[in-house]
């Protein structure tokens, strides 16, 4: 696993200029803060202007966190989700963004830096797209999947850059497939690159725990850093990163998102602890939408072309696409599909490359198996 000690040594010199900075958790009460040892603090460092967010007549939690997560928005909530997410993924630390977005573009830019070089899949989400134009680092987007391309590279030029990283969906948005997570971290050893994943659409679906796809192919312990989502599988708002400490530490005192941002909503936390927490009470929703997934699969004959471990997980994925080619081709049949009482959204250009305009079918463990059976004999009855 690559070594993070230059973070660390950055930190130390942050330290030393008395200029770091660290996330206190404080409970907002009001006007007022109640610190960790039940001291009572007079707030006056938050934005809430007009005393809406304290007010919890509207809701069980505070609707707004006031302030930057730095300043003053980070409460024992926050840092109790942050635990969790970080037990979760098997880390020592993680961290709270206002969306999966900011995570994942935050993330890339700070840490890869000029004299970095960054590899980046051809369909990665546009979160971490931005990521890698708003960084210093050169970045080469590689087909596809494509190990042999990135092996290519590596081979005649990895001497040439400090530090490289490998950034990748773990499961790919509008296609539903599967990073090949397994040899991109053999080359990662290989050449001494890092592997940084996007665990968006894997979170609280994949793995036994439901940790996500990297959990799911074994591959945990070699990626150190993991981006999420608590805006899909999870049912709340926001973003997280989770990997060793000095990097979670490092992004608290040098993204710019994270700085700059007000903290995730404490309702919004509130509904992710609970989430989170589901994912061990309540193991059948994972199995659930997994096996309604792969009945879809099956049904439509849309099962995946991959090695074998791949292609199970991959089954069990709830993005499932049906890839017509034509822009007025998706949006006949979407059209079509309404009119027969589903939603099935057409999804064209520039979400997803010319000539592959397609429906995308996303299935939730909520679907009653009517449900399903209806949708696939819509389908085949359009044969």
């Amino acid at each position: 696993m690559t070594s993070f000690d230059y973070l660390a040594e950055r930190l130390d010199q942050l330290r030393n200029q008395l200029r770091l900075r660290e996330l206190v958790p404080r409970d907002l009460s009001g006007s007022t803060f109640v610190e960790a040892s039940g001291r009572h603090l007079v707030n006056f460092g938050g934005n809430d202007y007009l005393g809406l967010a304290a007010d919890r007549r509207t809701s069980e939690q505070s609707t707004g966190s006031t302030s930057s997560a730095l300043v003053c928005g980070w409460t024992t909530l926050h840092q109790t989700l942050a635990d969790k997410l970080a037990a979760l993924e098997s880390t020592e630390s993680a961290v709270l963004f206002p969306s999966g977005f900011a995570a994942c573009s935050g993330t890339i830019a700070t840490l890869a830096e000029e004299g970095d070089l960054i590899l980046s899949d051809q369909l990665n989400h546009a979160s971490l797209i931005d990521g890698c134009r708003l960084s210093m680092a050169k970045c080469i987007v590689y087909p596809h999947r494509d190990v042999l391309f990135v092996e290519d590279v590596l081979e005649k030029q990895r001497e040439h850059f400090r530090r490289v990283w490998i950034v990748t969906d773990g499961v790919f948005s509008m296609d539903g497939d599967v990073a090949p997570l397994t040899p991109l971290c053999d080359l990662a050893d290989k050449f001494e690159a890092t592997v940084v994943v996007d665990e968006a659409h894997g979170t609280g679906v994949l793995g036994k725990t439901g940790s996500g796809v990297c959990e799911a192919l074994g591959e945990k312990h070699r990626i150190p850093i993991r981006i999420g989502t608590l805006s899909k599988a999870v049912g709340s708002q926001g973003g997280f990163v989770a990997g060793p400490r000095h990097v979670i530490n490092y992004l608290i005192n040098r993204c710019r998102p994270l700085i700059f941002s007000t903290a995730l909503a404490p309702a919004a936390v509130a509904a992710a602890i609970a989430a989170i927490e589901s994912f061990q009470t309540e193991p059948h929703r994972r199995q659930r939408v997994q096996t309604l997934a792969r009945t879809l699969r099956q049904r439509l004959s849309l099962s995946p072309i991959a090695d074998d471990l791949t292609r199970s997980v991959e089954m069990g994925v709830p993005i499932i696409p049906v890839t017509l080619g034509e822009d007025a081709t998706a949006i006949s049949m979407s059209r079509r599909l309404s009119e027969a009482g589903f939603y099935v959204p057409a999804i064209r250009p520039p979400t997803v490359p010319p000539g592959t305009s397609r429906l995308r079918i996303s299935v939730s463990a909520v679907h009653e198996d009517t449900m399903i059976e209806d949708l696939i004999a819509w389908f085949a009855a359009q044969q």
